[in-house]
Order: C-alpha cells, then structure tokens, then sequence
C-alpha cells in the first residue's frame, strides 16, 4: 500500500533520510516550513508507515567487521517447515544484515559481515547445522563501490 505524499513530505524525508538527527528546526528551515507543520508531518508519516524507524548507521570496518559476503543458496526443499527453519536461523544470526528470496536458479541471498574468512566459515557452519541447504556460495566482496538506506523520493510518473 502506497500513501500519498507531497514534495513538502519528499524534502522531509530527504533530509531525514541525510541525517535523523537533525533538529526539527533544522529540518523546517532546510524545506521552507515551520517547526509545527514539519512535525505534524513526520507524525503522519510515521503513522502511515512510511518511516518505519530511526536508527543510526554504524561503519562496519571501524567495528572490525572486515569482511562483507554475499552468500547465493539454493534449496532442493521447499516445505513450509523447511522455510521457517531457514528463516529462523537466519533472523537468529546478527552477521545476516539481509536476506532475500529470490526468483530465478538462486532461492535466497544473504548479506553477511563478518571480522574475517574464519568467522565467515563459523557462520557458514553455524548455518548448515541448523537447515539443510542443496548449495551454498559465498562471494567476497573486494571493495564496496556504493552503499546507501536512502530511498529516490523522486515523484513516480
């Protein structure tokens, strides 16, 4: 479901999305309103659904987590009790930043950060004690060239 907004509420979120942290007086000088409207809109917004939550977005290698994997895992079982298994472990697993299911030759894919290839193959093995998986491979990533939480808030059409 998709909620109506205006280009007031595009500049809002934009800068939100730039920075959460922001002042509300901040923000309303940056988008050309007042204090109160901006945050009768942010309250709308959040109420509608559209900002999920605030959170602040850490850098991975300042933490040691070095190591980024996209892991590709293809599944010869597709049961109900099978997918919540699979989804529960890896829900469980905090190096999961994201998982997806996919369409195609490949069922999921995974987004693992981890300190290193050992803590990689901890991972891996954690994983496939917990489900069984047909195949699993794992893609380094050599150099991450764009990483963004930021939505294109341009008008559709």
């Amino acid at each position: 479901m998709s909620v109506r907004i205006d280009d007031l509420d595009r500049r809002i979120l934009a800068e939100l999305q730039d920075d959460a942290a922001q002042s509300l007086d901040e923000i309303a000088r940056k988008v050309g309103s007042s204090k109160t409207p901006v945050w009768n809109r942010i309250r709308k917004l959040r109420e509608a659904g559209v900002i999920k939550r605030q959170t602040v977005i850490l850098e991975a290698e300042a933490l040691g987590l070095e190591a980024c994997f996209f892991v590709l895992v293809r599944t010869s079982e597709h049961e109900a009790d099978w997918q919540q298994r699979f989804l529960n472990a890896v829900q469980a697993r905090p190096e999961v930043l994201e998982a997806h299911r996919l369409a195609g030759d490949i069922d999921y894919i995974l987004k693992v950060r981890v300190p290193n290839a050992r803590a990689y193959d901890a991972f891996y093995q954690a994983l496939i004690s917990e489900v069984k998986i047909h195949n699993v491979t794992a893609l380094l990533s050599m150099e991450e060239i764009k990483s963004t939480t930021a939505l294109p808030l341009e008008p559709l059409g």
